[in-house]
């Protein structure tokens, strides 16, 4: 059986009179890319940061295979009053793992900035930037980190057409990079972005995960309503 990389293990999250996660287990291992999907406070933005350790499990455990470095992005960026440069170059330096000065920590920041096209805007505010390029910035910021995991809370759902394939194409190469192939789970609501990249869903409703498949039978019709009537009922409500 292939070793757990990242997961959750029977975890359930009470956020005040709230349950937002209800006996969730999840295994993941390396190299998957996995969606999350499912309506407005289905869970999925909770179930991404009770694995980032952001929120604390009320019951259950946390899983991560030792030494497993992660990063997450969220849907707007946390960017700061810094040039793009220095938005990536403060976090590498702050890394203390690293161990880099700030001279190396912007040598590393300038080639991420040119992983995903924006050495052109180095010097330019971060946050004045277009909400496509700030995403990018953002994902530069964690691919300099070299992290092994990936988790992003709907990354493109706030982007124009051309934004969204941008960011959506640097997921992919991210995820099939043969030099450093990170696990990705990411939530969707699209589901045209979750079958080009996924290769499986989890489908959460009401903080419980209704349905957990590989993308091709996730996205087959009469297999999803004999496994998940919900889980059929939401795509279909997707698609109509």
């Amino acid at each position: 059986m292939t070793a757990t990389q990242i997961g959750l293990d029977a975890v359930s999250v009470q956020l005040g009179a709230q349950t937002a996660l209800s006996g969730v287990s999840l295994h993941i291992v390396a190299g998957e890319r996995v969606a999350l999907v499912g309506a407005n406070g289905s869970g999925k933005s909770t179930l991404l940061r009770t694995l980032h350790a952001l929120v604390p499990p009320t019951q259950g455990q946390v899983l991560q295979a030792p030494g497993v470095r992660q990063a997450m992005l969220f849907q707007r960026p946390h960017l700061l009053r810094l040039s793009a440069l220095n938005n990536v170059a403060l976090g590498l330096w702050l890394d203390r793992a690293r161990g880099l000065n700030w001279s190396g920590s912007k040598v590393l920041a300038l080639q991420a900035l040119q992983r995903v096209g924006l050495q052109s805007v180095a010097r330019q505010n971060g946050r004045q930037l277009s909400g496509g390029q700030q995403q990018r910035l953002a994902l530069a910021r964690a691919w300099a980190r070299q992290p092994d995991v990936l988790l992003l809370d709907e990354p493109t759902a706030s982007l124009d057409p051309h934004a969204k394939r941008e960011v959506e194409a640097l997921m992919a190469d991210f995820a099939s990079n043969q030099d450093r192939p990170l696990t990705l789970v990411w939530a969707s609501h699209n589901l045209g972005q979750v079958k080009r990249l996924a290769t499986r869903v989890v489908y959460l409703e009401g903080g419980r995960v209704l349905a957990d498949l590989p993308v091709a039978d996730f996205f087959n019709i009469e297999l999803l309503a004999a496994q998940s009537p919900a889980a059929h009922a939401f795509v279909q409500g997707e698609l109509s």
